[in-house]
């Protein structure tokens, strides 16, 4: 079960800089699927290099580990792939934050997010179809089975709302419509195609 305080401890301080993020990896899939335990959020964040000091500032050193301004900055330049960690001291928790960019998945999936409350605060999740794409590619790379699981469990909690043609015409374009198919075919639970 996800403890309540990650999302404030995180969302909480992007929220009042007014910056656009995103939930992705387990808590969203725990969002759209099934519950399961995690102490860490993936977060996609569109920051700038001048908003490097704003970060620094709203996660300060005496409550988290956050990276150098300079770090932040050299990141949130890149095109693409732009990232670093945000630690809270007290719990542990993390956050690993990845930069928009000019990531075309990533600034579709914005464009899509979804606001839902969680202990009064704000969190924005990536959207559902998203999350499936972002599964199947970690579950082509590294071949682990609780990714195929986490899509499972959104297929049969918030199957019925998802947009399964834009998942197909996503997939075909990443590369992933084969092992998207290959998934349905050998009976994952969810809506047909």
């Amino acid at each position: 079960m996800l403890e309540p305080n990650l999302f404030q401890i995180f969302a909480g301080p992007l929220n009042r800089l007014g910056l656009a993020y995103m939930a992705t990896g387990s808590v969203a899939s725990i969002i759209y699927g099934e519950t399961r335990l995690t102490h860490d959020i993936d977060l996609i964040v569109e920051i700038r290099s001048d908003d490097a000091e704003k970060i620094a500032e709203a996660f300060p050193s005496h409550t988290f580990y956050c990276p150098p301004v300079e770090i932040i900055r050299i990141e949130a330049s890149r095109p693409l792939r732009g990232h670093f960690n945000i630690i809270h001291h007290e719990t542990g928790f993390k956050a690993d934050m990845y930069l928009m960019g000019q990531d075309e998945l990533h600034q579709w999936a914005m464009s899509h997010r979804q606001c839902v409350h969680m202990d009064q605060e704000p969190l924005w999740v990536a959207p559902a179809e998203y999350v499936i794409l972002r599964k199947l590619a970690y579950y082509r790379e590294g071949g682990s089975e609780k990714h195929l699981r986490d899509i499972q469990g959104i297929l049969e909690i918030s199957g019925d709302r998802l947009n399964l043609p834009e998942i197909e015409k996503r997939a075909s374009r990443l590369g992933l419509q084969r092992l998207w198919k290959d998934l349905l075919e050998k009976g994952l639970s969810g809506p047909s195609v």
